[in-house]
């Protein structure tokens, strides 16, 4: 999940990772009593209506053989859909519909680690840092012959929009990114932060070690579910919707993404050399100035507002608050996420 020190201050990182942390802490998640109103209920209007991608294609990209969905007229503008952990491309079977009948080109890939992508080669290193996976979908976009697309993410996704934004803003036409800025800057993951902040870290100093990585080797489908309902504890999903995405989670390469993923946030795992650049560029807090649209859920706590990373988007920009939503906002609120797409594109 997206639960990181959003900006280089140290200060200003730890207040906003602090309110963001609570959403998945330790506490248990509140029921909400059947006699209550959901919160978020008319925003979910639409979820949970398509059970179905469609056919997975695939395609050799870069270091992968990615596997994607793909819907909507190939003259269509191209609209890239980025999913996070512990996520997948389900996350889309709703907003991808909606924006295909409203003529884009909307391709729905498996990250690394995740579904039927698979490395190209025994020999690479099974890297989860976040330029790696963004560079992913920089040689999925190639593959794919995509000049300029727009995206949308939200979690790893989210980051990975903001990353590709960032360092090949010629290849974004807009953007969409739950819970705004969420580049990692490994200086500012050093910093601690208040006890009750620490908490929600729970899941990552688990992965920090070895009882952690076999943990989450042998109880992953049950762990993520447990994310699922921390992340999201007014979205009643059923078990066959998180059954449908806990299929990605067997990815031969899942936890060695993952594990590598959370340990190289906190400096306990290393890169790789061909990403030094990048990582140096994003060390410095860049700017993002294509045009966005960020949105704040119930998951973001008291960043919700946008307000700690707005000055981070220099281009033409809105933000959105979806009041009762949790973290996998897409799957959660289809027509909302749909429509900040569809807006972000005319900004």
């Amino acid at each position: 999940m997206n639960i990181n020190r959003r900006l280089v201050s140290g200060v200003l990182a730890a207040g906003v990772a602090a309110a963001t942390l609570t959403a998945c802490s330790t506490a248990p998640a509140t029921t909400v009593p059947a006699t209550t109103t959901v919160p978020g209920a008319a925003l979910r209007t639409g979820s949970g209506a398509n059970t179905s991608l469609g056919p997975i294609k695939k395609i050799d990209a870069g270091l992968l053989n990615v596997a994607y969905a793909e819907f909507g007229p190939a003259t269509g503008q191209p609209v890239i859909l980025l999913h996070g952990w512990p996520y997948d491309a389900y996350s889309y079977a709703d907003v991808a519909p909606i924006l295909a009948a409203s003529g884009y080109h909307v391709f729905v890939p498996f990250l690394r680690g995740y579904g039927e992508t698979r490395f190209l080669s025994a020999q690479t290193v099974r890297n989860g840092q976040q330029t790696a996976i963004a560079r992913d979908i920089v040689d999925f976009m190639d593959a794919l012959h995509i000049d300029k697309a727009v995206l949308g993410g939200f979690d790893w996704g989210a980051r990975t929009a903001d990353i590709i934004a960032a360092l090949w803003p010629q290849r974004v036409k807009a953007m969409v990114a739950v819970s705004g800025y969420l580049i990692t800057q490994q200086a500012a993951q050093q910093q601690p932060l208040p006890p009750e902040a620490e908490l929600g870290w729970w899941y990552q100093y688990y992965f920090a070690t070895e009882r952690g990585r076999a943990g989450y080797d042998r109880n992953r489908h049950d762990f993520n579910k447990l994310i699922w309902k921390r992340a999201s504890p007014a979205w009643n999903f059923d078990d066959a919707t998180y059954e449908r995405s806990a299929a990605a989670f067997d990815n031969p390469d899942q936890v060695d993404i993952v594990i590598s993923n959370y340990r190289w946030r906190l400096s306990l795992a290393p890169g790789e050399p061909q990403y030094d650049a990048y990582e140096q560029q994003l060390a410095t807090g860049p700017a993002i100035s294509v045009p966005t649209i960020t949105l704040g859920s119930d998951f973001d706590g008291a960043a919700k507002d946008g307000k700690p990373y707005r000055a981070k988007f220099t281009g033409k920009y809105e933000h959105r608050v979806l009041d009762g939503i949790g973290h996998d906002v897409p799957q959660e609120a289809p027509h909302p996420f749909a429509q900040a797409i569809i807006d972000a594109d005319h900004l």
